[in-house]
């Protein structure tokens, strides 16, 4: 495994993070255990979590995944090797069972929610907690082009960050971090950091795969100058870049099979570039799914790519992924694709 300092900490981290949400769904409690015995001793150290998993988010199974983490802790006491992130929700206005559908980025809500966590994870720390999403109308989960509109009650990030300030204070939080945020918040959050001496970000979690390089547009300059690196979530695009759902095909307990309505990486223009990208791969003799994570490590603005396996067959082949070396002509070859398919799914 391969490591990397978490923004401008003293902690290393695995360059490929284990991630949970499917926990407690689509997966159980025995395969978690496996997943997290198996990374654990592959040298993966970053576990991220959310209080909203597992996904797709349902009250029956809210907080489920914290559960598993804190019963794998509980059963065989490594709380101290693993590096722990979690994320608290903004706005859940679509989440009714999550605070009766009133959560906000304020300091109610944020405490609440770290204490909560930190009951379900069975830990008296955080090393990483996330603001899942922004409490303002903005571009993320794929929203483009942006429009001004007439935010209300929307919480100042001032007063996020002056929460998240108190639970550092309390010993309950090591680092705090972003997610699904524009440039724009970015710098929001370090301005405010460093004129009121408030916590600095140490990670913004937002998409990046073949399919999606909208970040290294605004937000890779910001995390290679401000040391706030990337952790990339989707970085296979829900599996897709794995080609197995080229032609239609939808096999069975895929992500896409189970859950047709997630569309973000399926539409016309993806599936070309997709199939352009595992031709490439296999024109070379490589796995496409490695390809596609090993592409993702290689940028200079990420810290750690966040897996999402199903299966201990795909888990090892996503860990194995760190040893997979671009070439110059492989990297041209994805360029070239790139120029013809820019983030066709944002």
């Amino acid at each position: 495994m391969k490591y990397r300092k978490l923004g401008n900490t003293d902690i290393d981290v695995s360059t490929i993070c284990l991630g949970t949400m499917t926990w407690g769904g689509q997966n159980t409690e025995h395969d978690a255990f496996a997943q997290m015995d198996y990374a654990l001793g592959h040298g993966i150290n970053l576990f991220d979590t959310a209080e909203l998993y597992a996904i797709p988010p349902r009250a029956e199974t809210y907080g489920r995944t914290e559960e598993i983490i804190g019963n794998w802790f509980k059963k065989n006491g490594k709380r101290n090797k693993v590096i722990l992130a979690s994320k608290v929700c903004g706005p859940t206005g679509w989440c009714p069972h999550i605070r009766e559908g009133k959560s906000r980025l304020d300091t109610k809500n944020i405490l609440t929610a770290c204490e909560d966590s930190l009951k379900r994870l069975q830990t008296d720390y955080l090393d990483l907690y996330q603001v899942h999403w922004p409490d303002r109308n903005t571009n993320f989960f794929g929203k483009l082009g942006y429009e001004p509109e007439n935010d209300v009650n929307v919480t100042p990030i001032e007063e996020t960050l002056e929460a998240l300030d108190l639970l550092v204070q309390q010993g309950k939080v090591r680092h705090i971090g972003i997610s699904n945020e524009t440039p724009w918040g970015a710098m929001r959050y370090l301005q405010l950091a460093e004129t009121k001496g408030l916590p600095r970000i140490v990670s913004i979690q937002n998409p990046y795969s073949l399919l999606n390089r909208t970040f290294e547009i605004g937000l890779a300059e910001i995390a290679c100058r401000e040391s706030v690196g990337l952790l990339a979530y989707s970085p296979l695009a829900f599996g897709t870049l794995s080609g197995k759902y080229l032609d239609g095909a939808r096999p069975a307990g895929g992500r896409i099979t189970l859950f047709p309505d997630y569309t973000r990486y399926t539409n016309t223009q993806g599936q070309a570039a997709t199939a352009a990208y595992v031709q490439l791969a296999r024109s070379h003799g490589l796995d496409p799914a490695q390809v596609a994570l090993a592409f993702v490590c290689s940028r200079p603005f990420v810290t750690s790519a966040i897996i999402g396996a199903t299966t201990m067959q795909q888990l090892q082949a996503n860990i194995t992924s760190i040893n997979v070396v671009l070439s110059d002509e492989i990297i041209a070859g994805i360029q070239e694709i790139h120029t013809r398919y820019p983030n066709p799914c944002p």
